[in-house]
């Protein structure tokens, strides 16, 4: 029998549909994140260790010479690929590692679709000298083979799940059947801002830094907010850090992108998974579908239950593209800009190539570039030589 917290909810979306003894579990996470989050020792100890590990705030980079070919509004990157580890996910293990500091855990699990959650986590484990399991897809392992290699490298274990379609999906359903067996002496450090409450909640608290940060730079820079902040959305971490603190903030257009195989948003209804309420994609018998993309960190058949909310409400917009128009704005942003996206982040880069070319040079686009490509560099060479 599950139980269903009245709180955590974002108009119809969150809650928290799991077992009693793992309902125990989240009501005490819920008590320690509510006890610390305003807590100025631990904010500090954040402060210090985003500033001095992770290397923030990172720039918020004008793309000249993107702005220049496309035309149009003038383009800045928030540089979240310049990161310790190379992408935003690090901003939340840390935030969370120092929660399981204080609840006194020292087994931490995590799941992880490309890799980026897992090396993050792994990164912060091996800082605080905590045991670390990472549960990946095997579909993913192959695709990122090589931050599974870094993972291994910082100390982690790394499960291949080979159940289902081996994707981040089923990395998150073994994470969850760990912590149900071992909640009493682990810590499930959740990389997107899925899951049961306070889970997304949490999530978007550490991630909020990306916009609190862009914010205060694009004032600096242009003496006004931007005309849009346009991110990716797989499971909704960095769009839902890049939108924070834009959200109340009504002339500013809030834009999420997802994969055309992916389209939880664009084409989702609202369903329960893996704990929470949220726009997905289900078959006809419920389950959830099965889904693609190039970029394994958006390969999720849900969405987190905010943006599942700002979509219904009206207050964000959600996009698809096309693999073909990620690929070629990996090359375009690499050679005009030579700066090489993460997959992921490519599919914000693709859309933006087609939207700045309709508003006007005194229209500013803030694009989270979520992550560097590294991690795909090797991919991408494999699709095209093929």
């Amino acid at each position: 029998m599950s139980t269903v917290k009245q709180k955590g909810y974002f108009g119809q979306f969150g809650g928290s549909f799991v077992p009693p003894d793992l309902q125990k579990v989240m009501d005490q996470l819920e008590e320690q994140f509510e006890k610390y989050k305003n807590d100025e020792e631990f904010n500090r100890e954040f402060a210090y260790y985003v500033k001095e590990y992770v290397g923030r705030e990172n720039p918020l980079t004008f793309a000249k010479n993107l702005t220049d070919k496309l035309g149009g509004a003038k383009i800045y990157l928030k540089r979240e690929d310049l990161n310790h580890t190379g992408a935003h996910k690090i901003n939340n293990a840390i935030g969370q590692i120092l929660l399981a500091k204080r609840m006194g855990v020292k087994r931490i699990i995590a799941e992880t679709g490309a890799g980026q959650h897992g090396v993050a986590t792994a990164t912060a484990c091996a800082m605080f000298g905590m045991d670390c399991v990472i549960y990946m897809g095997a579909e993913d392992t192959r695709r990122q083979a090589l931050n599974v290699f870094r993972m291994e490298l910082l100390g982690a274990k790394v499960v291949a799940v080979d159940k289902g379609q081996g994707r981040l999906k089923d990395a998150v359903d073994e994470a969850l059947n760990d912590l149900v067996q071992n909640y009493d002496h682990t810590f499930y450090l959740l990389g997107s801002a899925v899951g049961p409450h306070p889970y997304p909640t949490i999530v978007k608290h550490f991630q909020a830094i990306i916009s609190e940060e862009s914010k205060k730079q694009i004032l600096e820079k242009e003496g006004k907010l931007p005309t849009a902040v346009v991110a990716c959305t797989g499971g909704g971490s960095n769009a839902i850090g890049a939108f924070a603190h834009y959200i109340d903030e009504q002339d500013v257009r809030l834009i999420g992108i997802e994969p055309d195989q992916a389209p939880s948003l664009t084409k989702g209804v609202p369903a329960e998974l893996h704990g929470f309420k949220c726009l997905a994609l289900i078959d006809e018998n419920g389950n959830p579908q099965p889904t693609y993309s190039i970029a394994a960190g958006l390969d999720y058949p849900g969405i987190g239950p905010e943006h599942s909310y700002l979509k219904e409400s009206g207050r964000a917009e959600y996009y698809t593209v096309s693999n073909d128009e990620v690929l070629e704005a990996f090359k375009l942003l690499s050679k005009v800009e030579g700066i090489i996206p993460a997959l992921e982040s490519a599919h914000a880069i693709a859309y933006t190539a087609k939207f700045a070319p309709t508003l006007d040079q005194n229209d500013i686009i803030i694009v989270n570039l979520s992550g560097r490509g590294d991690k795909d560099v090797q991919q991408v060479f494999e699709m095209e030589t093929k």
